[in-house]
């Protein structure tokens, strides 16, 4: 079962291997690491990694420098009842925007009263959508140019419904890094303390 590292543990436990006995394959942007009499794993840095080669011994430099690496990303949190967008240069949170609008919970009887309670929570669900696509626009598009990635988190359906709000966000969606993150309410805290699971390697 894969599992989400930080990158310093990451460092930590690896570099040591550099060199001994052993095979490394990096494909597919990922490495393969067959060190002589222990466990074979897999390392998939979160914004890929080019490089690609066999190796007759443990060769990790590659991944060590790709791990290393800090980037420029936007980030964009939404879940019905607020939202965070925000940039990260390496972990350093550069820019951010975090609002809350209320949203009702879902309501469990019938009838008349439940339909209004529903429209009542669709509109306000509405308002959070179209407030949270104005600020990531306003927040991230002066960033486009150079944020190479985005990271999306909170609620999938409320991010795709922000995303889709407004033509000048597709390029979130096209520079997203494949991990969701499932975050709790969007704070400018999470946005902080984001890095982590932001630049965590996937180990398998």
């Amino acid at each position: 079962m894969s599992r989400f590292v930080g990158r310093a543990n990451v460092r930590k436990r690896l570099e040591p291997l550099e060199g001994t006995p052993g095979r490394t394959v990096y494909a597919d942007g990922a490495v393969r690491i067959e060190p002589a009499g222990g466990d074979p794993l897999v390392a998939r840095p979160p914004f890929g990694l080019a490089h690609e080669g066999e190796y007759d011994t443990v060769h990790l430099a590659p991944l060590l420098e790709e791990i290393a690496r800090d980037r420029v990303v936007a980030v964009l949190l939404v879940r019905l009842g607020g939202y965070a967008a925000g940039v990260l240069d390496g972990e350093e949170l550069v820019a951010s925007k975090v609002g809350h609008r209320f949203v009702k919970g879902r309501h469990r009887k019938g009838g008349q009263s439940s339909n209004r309670f529903r429209r009542r929570r669709e509109e306000q669900a509405r308002a959070l959508v179209e407030e949270a696509a104005a600020v990531a626009a306003a927040t991230l598009g002066p960033w486009r140019d150079r944020a190479a990635h985005a990271a999306l988190g909170g609620d999938r359906t409320a991010v795709d419904a922000t995303l889709a709000a407004r033509a000048d966000l597709a390029w979130l969606a096209e520079r997203a890094v494949p991990r969701f993150f499932t975050v709790p309410e969007p704070r400018r805290r999470v946005l902080e303390r984001l890095p982590y699971d932001l630049y965590a390697v996937e180990i398998g």
